[in-house]
């Protein structure tokens, strides 16, 4: 079977993926869930901001009466590791339209005292009920054609930083911010892909919480390097993406006191804002 034949014919879907396998949850008290966080979504040694809030996302979304995410705000308190970890969910209100509820993940440290390591409050609705009138004056971020944009495996040897993590994802970066990976950053703080799940799975609201957090950091192309962790991220699921590769555009405007700010938008194939997100994190100067 040709290879491309052979792909089409192996493409994982929503539900049967190596995604939802990886932050699936299995419940083992009322709103208390279990799972094993997979070394599979690292950077590096620390497990992803946006994998771990599409793990709490799962659990809320299973715990509260509506099914997706609408606006999801989460802090991250200590770096998570793979392995056993615990989710804590409490509902907090319920309507007609929105639920709102709370949850943490915890895990041991070397000693065996718990530690949280993440706490989020969402709100959750159904995307399906939205009404279809749009005004806006966002417009999609104007990216290369796929072919014309560059991944990790473009490179001749494993980009600074990359992990475990860039094997799950389909990572395409516009060259016009890829100066940092070849010692020219521009200075800009920008950071424009297109962007999918390695194994053809499409795009949904779960996926929507990994994608605002799963390109290289801004700070790459503003001279800097090294891990840059997230303090706080609040994302806003705006619909439901329709199949296809989504466009992640992320920007950073001001970096003072050793944090700066990332405002991603993500637009699907249809040229719809399907999620956005503002996030604080820290960066080492110097």
């Amino acid at each position: 079977m040709p290879e491309a034949a052979s792909a089409a014919a192996t493409r994982a879907t929503i539900g049967d993926s190596e995604f939802d396998r990886d932050t699936a949850v299995t419940p083992c008290a009322p709103g208390v869930y279990d799972i094993d966080l997979s070394a599979g979504w690292t950077i590096i040694n620390a497990v992803n901001g946006g994998y771990l809030l599409a793990v709490l996302g799962r659990a809320l979304g299973d715990a509260l009466p509506h099914p997706d995410p609408f606006t999801i705000s989460a802090h991250y308190l200590t770096a998570s590791r793979p392995g056993p970890a615990v989710v804590r969910t409490e509902t907090v209100r319920t309507g007609r339209t929105l639920s709102t509820g709370q949850a943490s993940l915890f895990q041991y440290d070397d000693e065996g005292n718990e530690v949280e390591r993440i706490r989020v409050l969402a709100s959750y609705g159904d995307l399906d009920t939205l009404p279809d009138d749009v005004r806006t004056s966002a417009e999609p971020p104007a990216i290369p054609p796929m072919d014309q944009c560059f991944g990790p495996e473009d490179g001749p040897a494993p980009v600074e930083g990359s992990s475990a993590i860039a094997d799950r994802l389909m990572l395409k970066l516009d060259p016009a911010t890829l100066g940092w990976a070849l010692g020219q950053p521009s200075g800009r703080g920008e950071m424009r892909a297109w962007f999918g799940l390695a194994d053809g799975r499409d795009a949904d609201p779960l996926s929507l919480l990994l994608a605002v957090d799963a390109l290289p950091p801004t700070a790459f192309e503003l001279g800097l390097k090294g891990w840059v962790p997230t303090v706080e991220l609040t994302a806003h699921v705006r619909c439901r993406p329709a199949p296809g590769p989504l466009r992640v555009s992320i920007t950073t405007r001001n970096l003072a006191g050793g944090f700066l700010e990332e405002d991603a938008e993500v637009w699907d194939s249809a040229d719809r804002l399907v999620a956005q997100s503002r996030q604080l994190a820290r960066v080492r100067l110097g």
